[in-house]
């Protein structure tokens, strides 16, 4: 099965929820286990909420979701800059505070996570996870 979502949204809080809904409801024509969608929900919010946070203000959150047979890719795009040290590990910052977890947590529940190189003003994030838990359809 393939299927996919292309769309923009405004840089505010409530896309957050938006985007997690799409991701579900993309799910929900899937057969994928409770486990990948819980941690694909966290992963496309952590996404959209870095780019609500630390976009550019008139810059809109671009969001691409594509399940192709097992594999799903997000891809969370706005008008901005890669963070500094843009790479993405597991590691919690230390000390722990208010922010700096949604890096990681991203790496952590996804197979992979990348900051794509593009132009100066724009950052996108590419995350994969396999979808292991799909079962063939009846």
């Amino acid at each position: 099965m393939r299927v996919g979502l292309t769309l923009s949204l405004p840089r505010q809080a409530s896309t957050v929820a938006r985007a997690r809904q799409i991701l579900a409801t993309l799910l929900s024509l899937t057969d994928v286990g409770d486990d990948i969608r819980a941690n694909l929900a966290v992963v496309v919010s952590e996404a959209c909420s870095n780019a609500v946070i630390h976009g550019d203000p008139d810059s809109t959150v671009d969001i691409a979701i594509s399940i192709d047979d097992d594999v799903c890719l997000i891809e969370v795009g706005n008008r901005g800059r890669t963070p500094d040290a843009a790479k993405l590990h597991a590691d919690l910052p230390a000390p722990l505070t208010i922010g700096g977890r949604g890096l990681p947590l991203i790496a952590a529940l996804s197979d992979t996570a990348t900051f794509v190189a593009g132009t100066p003003d724009r950052v996108l994030l590419r995350i994969t996870k396999a979808l292991t838990g799909v079962r063939a359809a009846s």
